[in-house]
């Protein structure tokens, strides 16, 4: 595979995830775009993905999602990613799978039955993905060590602050519960028990120590992703924190993972990014 292009095909190509994806595969030139989806109703149809892009055509026109079945067969990506919304990707990801097609999923707030029958379904038809709530590398170093860090302050307070665009649509944000998840993994708790979303007016006690995670949804402007764990004990505190400056870091990672995915292609596993950076 080392001297052919990846055949790809990206979901929302249109959207502000799949433009910039679309943008960087061109550029990076180990890339061929061969299907490129959108919304019936988008005003990109039969565009050029390309042109749309700032850059030449390369032939591959933006078609309406409800033709995915026939663009599958009859235009063969060997990966498809996907960057949409919750519900597009629980009905669209059953049949791209179903097709043997790879999938890169970054889309975050599907149900919890999606994500077991994701891996059943990939089991079943012997293909390999990565899905992952956020594909940054700092992103996926930042869970290691809010995890790491977790082990070492017993008894303390732990809060997770995350901050979106007001365009976000699911609350809290995939990037806060993957971090709440793995914290609560070092405590031996289940984020079920413990997990606190916000808190509401009046009197409302905090449970002290791993007996609770706070977490927080701000929504406002532009803001890209910032993600803050506050570790608080007596007398003192740690504030690990990300802060994504622009959607680039979440595109070049998904274009990571699916050079990854073609050199893990035997397999029938559903990788995350810490696997894809070597990080497990």
């Amino acid at each position: 595979m080392a001297n052919k292009k990846i055949k790809l095909g990206i979901l929302g190509a249109d959207g502000n995830m799949g433009q910039l994806i679309s943008k960087l595969a061109i550029e990076d030139g180990g890339f061929e775009i061969v299907l490129a989806n959108t919304i019936p109703e988008s005003k990109n149809l039969g565009k050029d993905i390309g042109n749309l892009v700032g850059n030449e055509a390369i032939g591959t026109k933006i078609t309406t999602i409800k033709q995915l079945q026939t663009d599958l067969k009859e235009k063969k990506p060997q990966i498809i990613i996907d960057f949409t919304v919750a519900k597009a990707t629980e009905m669209n990801a059953p049949v791209i799978i179903q097709n043997g097609i790879s999938m890169v999923i970054g889309t975050t707030g599907m149900t919890d039955e999606f994500y077991g029958e994701f891996e059943a379904l990939c089991e079943e038809n012997g293909v390999v993905s990565v899905l992952a709530s956020n594909m940054a590398t700092g992103v996926n170093i930042f869970f290691k060590m809010a995890k790491e860090i977790a082990k070492y302050v017993e008894g303390w307070d732990i809060e997770i602050i995350e901050k979106h665009h007001h365009r976000k649509r699911d609350s809290p944000s995939g990037t806060a519960l993957t971090t709440a998840k793995k914290i609560a993994e070092a405590l031996g708790k289940d984020l079920k028990n413990v997990a606190k979303y916000g808190r509401n007016k009046g009197p409302n006690p905090r449970k002290i120590g791993s007996e609770e995670i706070g977490i927080h949804s701000v929504r406002g402007g532009d803001i890209v992703g910032d993600h803050t764990v506050l570790y608080a004990g007596p007398g003192e505190r740690i504030e690990l924190i990300h802060r994504a400056h622009s959607r680039e870091c979440f595109a070049s990672g998904a274009l990571k993972a699916a050079k990854f995915l073609i050199e893990n292609e035997h397999t029938d596993t559903v990788f995350d990014m810490q696997d894809v950076l070597n990080l497990t």
